[in-house]
């Protein structure tokens, strides 16, 4: 594995998340996408037409797996499941027997990737979806994946599904959802990864504010837009999961642990509860993804056996 072990931290500077995904969409009539560029494909919207691949390891692609599963898209769009270790490559298939995906019939990802860009010159991520008949990856863009389950895909919706976008929060919702991704899911990303200890420090102090407005906010309301879940919740919690396990030793968060914020962490439980979110987390494959992958800053790969996660199941007193 070392010699195509992914480096992340770039010596004295901050950490940049490269934005630049495959811009196409899936839509309901497969017409223009808002806020999709011009030039960009769209594709129909299609039951058993397309293949969600999604790692429980990874946040970003976690949050299509729960989406996916609280929308009741299962028997609609298959999902196919990398194990949480990589390397430079590609993530790949290696919880499949012969570590081979059973519906596309590759071991690497890239090779979807590939199918479509030939020699694509980005890295390979998670959640991608992937036309099964061509074996063509279509997109990776994982805000507007489950943004468009949710919009495009709602004649498959199941009886019931919550309603992830309500249109009387739906401008608030965008703000908080926009702090969320800078300030605390790609804001630890920032700690971890800062290449300098000046880099290290104001990402540190812009998480923690962004970490003790949340729980502010949490104090007087069960979720984040008021009494139901919505695509916030979705957002935050990923970021959650991994808090106590991986962000607060592996990428120094270390102010305090999650369970150190009584509101943060009863509203967690909650979600957890759910299953669509607790069945779809998984902390062995969690703690396996970041201190095996991340050798620039684990260079042992040696995977921590804490901390006690038993908390998770306990009553969250927030209903």
């Amino acid at each position: 594995m070392s010699d195509h072990t992914p480096s992340y931290v770039e010596k004295g500077k901050s950490f940049e998340r490269d934005m630049t995904y495959i811009p196409d969409r899936i839509t309901a009539d497969g017409g223009a996408a808002v806020d999709q560029p011009s030039d960009a494909p769209t594709w129909p919207v299609e039951p058993g037409r397309y293949r969600l691949i999604a790692a429980r390891a990874c946040p970003w692609a976690n949050r299509a797996i729960i989406v996916r599963e609280l929308l009741g898209l299962e028997e609609v769009i298959s999902w196919g499941a990398p194990g949480p270790t990589h390397d430079a490559r590609s993530w790949t298939f290696d919880l499949d027997p012969d570590g081979v995906d059973p519906v596309l019939g590759i071991h690497f990802l890239r090779d979807a990737y590939n199918a479509r860009i030939p020699d694509y010159p980005r890295g390979v991520t998670v959640p991608a979806i992937v036309e099964v008949s061509s074996g063509e990856v279509v997109t990776n863009d994982f805000p507007w994946i489950t943004h468009d389950f949710f919009f495009e895909w709602r004649e498959f919706h199941r009886s019931g599904a919550p309603d992830l976008w309500p249109e009387d929060v739906r401008d608030e919702m965008e703000t908080v959802m926009k702090r969320i991704f800078t300030e605390v899911n790609n804001g630890v990303y920032r700690c971890g990864f800062a290449g300098s200890q000046e880099a290290y420090d104001a990402a540190y102090d812009r998480l923690w504010a962004a970490m003790d407005w949340l729980e502010e906010r949490l104090a007087d309301r069960r979720y984040l837009m008021g009494d139901e879940i919505t695509e916030a919740d979705v957002r935050l919690f990923t970021t959650l999961a991994r808090f106590d396990p991986v962000y607060h030793g592996h990428f120094k968060c270390n102010r305090n642990k999650l369970t150190e914020m009584p509101n943060l962490w009863g509203y967690a439980r909650d979600l957890y509860s759910i299953p669509a979110f607790g069945n779809n987390t998984d902390f062995d494959q969690i703690k396996a993804h970041y201190y095996v992958v991340h050798r620039d800053i684990n260079p042992s790969g040696i995977i921590p056996k804490g901390p006690d996660l038993s908390g998770w199941t306990a009553p969250h007193g927030r209903a």
